[in-house]
């Protein structure tokens, strides 16, 4: 449904890449986890999914048609997005967060707040609690939760999410970690999700796309990146997660 074909970005006029020839397909309904460090490309390419960046070099398609030839808010409107920083317009109730795609689309002050609040319901938020709060009025994982119901109100096909819960708490985390998966079980959408962090990566990913430098280091199943490592720097990377474990599994 997604493919990356060769895909380069410089900011500098070609002195250096952020993203290097990334070719990669995300299938349908499947979760892919681009995994790195800071400063890997991962936002980057994420951002020419959606045209929120343009490539230097090579296309992008989704279901079949060259991104580029696409109106850019049309084609943004269509793949839902979750921010890194959430992203909640504080001015605006939850109700009115999760409403705005809708909004934009033109749909009756009725259908957006039947969608809302059904979203609402979906993401594990009251209606009749949470919907005339404001963002201020919530905890970090409650916010998460909006920003999550938000880009899934014009039910789009495709979520990208960058580094969603990567600023909560680690229990807050691993809870919203496990209603992801729910909810990827139950609306089948076919998601791209950006983490530097290689057990959420396990946790999430039906696959995981390794960056390094701006480069695809490898691309597979958990199995065949932890057992088979393509490169040195996959290899490494995996290690010590592996020993830590190992260290934990003496422990208890």
């Amino acid at each position: 449904m997604i493919s990356v074909n060769r895909v380069s970005k410089s900011f500098d006029g070609g002195n250096t890449y952020a993203v290097r020839e990334v070719a990669l397909e995300v299938r349908e309904g499947e979760t892919l986890v681009l995994l790195g460090s800071s400063g890997c490309g991962k936002t980057t390419l994420l951002k020419l999914i959606n045209r929120l960046l343009e490539p230097t070099d090579g296309a992008i398609e989704v279901d079949g048609q060259d991104i580029a030839s696409q109106d850019p808010i049309s084609l943004r409107r269509r793949i839902g997005y979750v921010f890194q920083g959430i992203g909640l317009f504080p001015h605006m109730t939850v109700e009115e967060n999760v409403a705005m795609v809708p909004r934009l689309l033109g749909w009756s002050r009725g259908k957006r707040r039947r969608r809302a609040r059904k979203l609402l319901d979906t993401v594990g938020l009251e209606p009749d609690t949470y919907a005339d709060r404001f963002p201020e009025e919530l905890s970090g994982g409650q916010q998460q939760r909006v920003g999550v119901g938000r880009a899934l109100a014009a039910d789009p096909a495709y979520l990208l999410m960058d580094e969603p819960f990567g600023a909560l708490d680690a229990l807050t985390r691993d809870t919203l970690q496990q209603e992801l998966l729910d909810l990827r079980r139950r609306l089948n959408k076919t998601i791209v999700f950006v983490t530097h962090d290689i057990f959420e990566a396990l946790t999430l990913g039906e696959r995981i796309a390794v960056l390094h430098n701006g480069r695809l280091e490898q691309v597979g199943t958990k199995e065949e990146i932890v057992g088979r490592p393509a490169t040195d720097f996959v290899r490494e990377l995996f290690e010590k997660p592996a020993r830590q474990l190992a260290e934990y599994g003496d422990l208890l």
